[in-house]
């Protein structure tokens, strides 16, 4: 981000999922560090069946009659994704409402599922502007000792020559970047930015009844309208680490020379957005068909609204990519805090965790138990927004890091279409390099500081299968990593199995049989078990699935 690593806004939640039921007062955490924000999100228990004709009212008598004492100014009607027809409301007040008062009069209505703030995050990059440039200048694909701007190790990247010669990427391959939008003629663009071919341009017709007028190149959640035109930066240049063309004697190359971009604008013209931007942004993504997500974003407030449309898309088999943020701290950032998300930190040219991003010493790479792998992303150089010749900008921080990871995602798609996002995810965080940081902090094995270390994109590649077999079923395990105790969610097979865990060494810690049509386990691993686990899951003695877990007692 620009200048928001010193002042990125922030805002408060009210989660009321049980609290509300009895009407009772929601206790906001951390007031006083907050930046008030002057809207908000509610979900009604029970969707009004009457039409509403005035555009301030939800259609409960109990909910509006709230909106009309706060002198409520707008409300906004967005849908949970397509595939869910559930819905929420965005309801604007006016600038100084005591936002702390509308929050516990929605509560005590006892009408809804939730009521928050929407609260408002940030890119998580840096921009800068040095004097000169070549493909040297792409250290982070490429490291051959010699980056001019930092201290530099030979090898300290992504070992992406190597895996171009593996795959250069599929057009089948859809990656949305929800962020503040893309230059959409840039020419390291052409023929690449996703187009919705239901939709006629410019014909001021929802064709396919998506709710989005013209929404044939992507959609601007920002003003609301078809032009996700970049106004800023930060989403150009994440748009090019990922998807730059390559080997077209230009500008930079990306990771992904062939995928093809779905532009989503969720960030404004200073780098910020609303978190019912972003949780729009994913479900319109998932609706039409992007197979992977780039969130180079983040804000400190937890939301239902937004954790729900992360749900969303994992449900729907999509892997999303998120950035760690950069406060140098192990405080959770949302949307990486979800789980099933692959949240990446930052390494520099030296193969160390970006302690500082470019020459801000008030910012570095968050860290923590949600962090997945981490990237290059400090001086990364990239596309300019206003330019379609000027390439003497570079930006720094975890959103620079997302992209390098989200672009391998792509690359391991078009190796093999069929991949899942649990594959997706096993493959990148077993394929990263391990013991890479000098700092201390780079442990053998997973660590709060490197995740499961760098990522390697030719070893990912050369990882033609998982070194398991194929998966019948799909599941998902969280935290993970965490101190023992683990949720599993499975997708209710219909048949019994047999749950046993593993250590590294393939002795059995733990074993459960799980009845037929489970949704949900809850399991607590032994004091003495720590660092990596397998959770294999077997039915008539045949391995079915296998996931890694790690303790961290």
């Amino acid at each position: 981000m620009k200048f928001l690593l010193f002042s990125m806004a922030m805002a408060l939640m009210v989660p009321i999922a049980s609290n509300a039921q009895q009407g009772g007062r929601i206790p906001l955490s951390n007031a006083k560090s907050v930046q008030q924000t002057d809207q908000i999100i509610l979900k009604l228990k029970t969707n009004p069946t009457a039409k509403v004709v005035d555009r301030l009212k939800t259609g409960n008598a109990f909910v509006d009659a709230v909106s009309k004492k706060y002198k409520a100014i707008a409300l906004t009607k967005r849908l949970l994704g397509q595939k869910s027809q559930q819905f929420v409301y965005i309801i604007k007040f006016p600038t100084g409402t005591a936002m702390e008062m509308v929050l516990d009069a929605y509560a005590k209505t006892k009408q809804l599922e939730y009521v928050e703030l929407d609260a408002m995050g940030s890119g998580g990059g840096i921009q800068s502007i040095p004097n000169d440039g070549e493909y040297s200048r792409q250290w982070s694909l490429k490291n051959d000792g010699n980056f001019w701007l930092s201290p530099a190790t030979v090898g300290a990247d992504v070992k992406m020559e190597s895996a171009w010669n593996i795959t250069q990427g599929d057009t089948n391959t859809v990656v949305c970047i929800l962020d503040s939008g893309c230059k959409l003629d840039h020419p390291e663009f052409s023929g690449r930015i996703w187009n919705n071919r239901r939709e006629i341009p410019n014909n001021q017709i929802d064709d396919d009844n998506n709710g989005y007028v013209d929404d044939y190149q992507g959609w601007d959640f920002v003003n609301n309208d078809n032009n996700p035109t970049d106004d800023m930066g930060h989403g150009t240049n994440i748009t090019g680490i990922i998807g730059a063309t390559g080997n077209n004697n230009r500008g930079y190359a990306g990771i992904d020379w062939r995928c093809k971009l779905m532009i989503i604008k969720g960030l404004n013209n200073i780098n910020k957005g609303y978190y019912s931007w972003w949780a729009s942004g994913l479900y319109y993504a998932v609706d039409n068909g992007a197979k992977i997500i780039n969130l180079s974003l983040g804000g400190t407030s937890h939301s239902t609204m937004l954790q729900t449309a992360i749900q969303y898309a994992v449900n729907h088999g999509v892997v999303v990519v998120v950035a760690m943020m950069n406060f140098n701290t192990d405080a959770i950032c949302y949307p990486a805090g979800f789980a099933g998300v692959i949240a990446v930190g930052s390494t520099n040219a030296n193969d160390e965790r970006s302690i500082t991003f470019g020459s801000n010493m008030n910012a570095g790479s968050s860290y923590g138990s949600h962090i997945s792998v981490v990237a290059p992303g400090n001086y990364i150089f990239g596309l300019h927004h206003l330019s379609n010749v000027d390439y003497n900008y570079y930006w720094c921080g975890t959103s620079q890091a997302t992209p390098h990871v989200t672009g391998l995602a792509a690359l391991l798609l078009a190796q093999n279409p069929a991949r899942t996002l649990a594959q997706i995810k096993s493959i990148i965080e077993s394929s990263a390099q391990d013991r890479v940081g000098t700092s201390g902090e780079d442990v053998q094995g997973w660590d709060p500081y490197y995740g499961y270390g760098r990522i390697n994109a030719y070893r990912a590649l050369l990882k033609t299968s998982l070194q398991t077999p194929p998966q019948s079923f799909q599941l998902s395990i969280y935290p993970n990593p965490n101190r023992g105790q683990f949720e599993i969610l499975l997708n209710a097979e219909l048949f019994e199995m047999n749950l046993i865990i593993k250590n590294v060494l393939g002795q059995q810690v733990f074993h459960q049989k799980i009845a037929a049509g489970t949704e949900q386990v809850t399991i607590q691993l032994p004091n003495d078990a720590n660092g990596i686990h397998w959770a294999c899951f077997y039915r008539d003695g045949q391995l079915q699935n296998t996931q890694k877990m790690v303790v961290n007692q």
